[in-house]
């Protein structure tokens, strides 16, 4: 008869580093911007690499899993997400343009475009997963 040891599969400091889809990460930045609660999720069983997923926290999620807060990993000199107040603000205060609807919906989407670019260049080489004090690796898949 085999014999598994399921504490080992539900031990979080059994993982050594950590893969991130660079459009799962700038989705869950944009959406926690907007006011979801959004994380990047690793689920059991766990071993040494494992690849955090794009996830909307629900009230019965399973306690097993981890969430990693979007925030936590990037670099503290990552671009703010641009608001549409911030780029109307940006536009407004530009001396060589004339504010209008359809130039700040132009700008907006241009400023969103070159966010959603650069924050890559942004992510942490480790994080220390929630709930525990167990550091990791990341490491950036994509783009």
């Amino acid at each position: 008869m085999e014999h598994t040891d399921s504490a080992m599969d539900t031990d979080p400091t059994d993982i050594k580093s950590i893969a991130i889809s660079a459009t799962d990460l700038v989705a869950a930045i944009e959406s926690t911007a907007d006011g979801s609660e959004t994380v990047l999720r690793v689920t059991p069983p766990f071993s040494g690499r494992m690849r955090a997923r794009l996830h909307v926290v629900q009230p019965d999620d399973d306690d097993n899993t981890i969430h990693i807060e979007p925030d936590s990993l990037l670099t503290t000199d990552a671009p703010p997400y641009p608001t549409p107040d911030d780029t109307a603000d940006e536009l407004r205060a530009a001396d060589d343009e004339t504010y209008s609807l359809e130039r700040h919906r132009t700008y907006h989407e241009q400023r969103l475009a070159e966010w959603r670019e650069s924050l890559p260049d942004h992510v942490v080489d480790s994080t220390t997963l929630n709930d525990t004090e167990h550091d990791v690796t990341v490491s950036l898949l994509g783009p």
